[in-house]
């Protein structure tokens, strides 16, 4: 079975991205997340100035937070879909290349291969970072996430014909791993995080 891309060529998924959105289903969700994010517990971040807890789940207050609650309110699962899901810094990009090219070994010849010009991540988009409609995509839908499974909505887990492949990696490595990665991308005005403050 191929897995049909959005469109003939992984480089445009974007532009799907950026395809009309339901403005009213955005909005409903800003406003909820605006009424709940002063009263949610604060923690220390790794990349931002703070994390948030949410349904039990240390997450970073923009992104994390707005795409898991829009996955909650909005997403509507098919039967067909197969959701990669990995915990950050377990080797997401190398399944996501691996699935991709499994997915469409008859599809595309070595010389044409989209991996050989577009990183994985456009060609397997992130559930939580698209906060925008994937009716339009094809059947199957392979789809990844960050989000933890206790976390998902159950129109996912109770439906048991939507399938998951899951990763995971000795959580040393991935706690070093994230560490130097965070610590890369965390703004110069914070100061460095430690890797004991990281373990904590």
């Amino acid at each position: 079975m191929d897995f049909s891309l959005p469109s003939p060529d992984c480089n445009t998924i974007s532009k799907t991205y950026n395809g009309q959105i339901n403005s009213d289903l955005i909005q409903k969700t800003n406003e909820r997340y605006r009424e709940i994010l002063p009263n949610l517990p604060r923690g220390k971040g790794w990349m931002t100035e703070h994390l948030v807890q949410y349904q039990g789940v240390w997450l970073t207050p923009n992104a994390a937070l707005k795409g898991l609650m829009w996955v909650q309110d909005h997403f509507k699962p098919r039967s067909t879909d197969i959701f990669l899901a990995t915990f950050p810094k377990t080797g997401t990009t190398w399944l996501k290349a691996l699935t991709f090219a499994t997915f469409n070994r008859t599809r595309y010849g070595f010389a044409d291969h989209p991996l050989l010009t577009t990183v994985p991540h456009r060609c397997l988009p992130f559930l939580d970072a698209c906060p925008n409609d994937l009716d339009g995509f094809p059947s199957p839908r392979l789809l990844s996430t960050h989000i933890p499974y206790t976390l998902l909505p159950n129109s996912m887990t109770v439906n048991r014909s939507c399938r998951f492949v899951y990763i995971c990696r000795d959580p040393k490595d991935v706690l070093v791993s994230k560490w130097l990665f965070m610590n890369k991308l965390r703004p110069k005005e914070l100061a460095p995080l430690s890797l004991e403050e990281a373990f904590e």
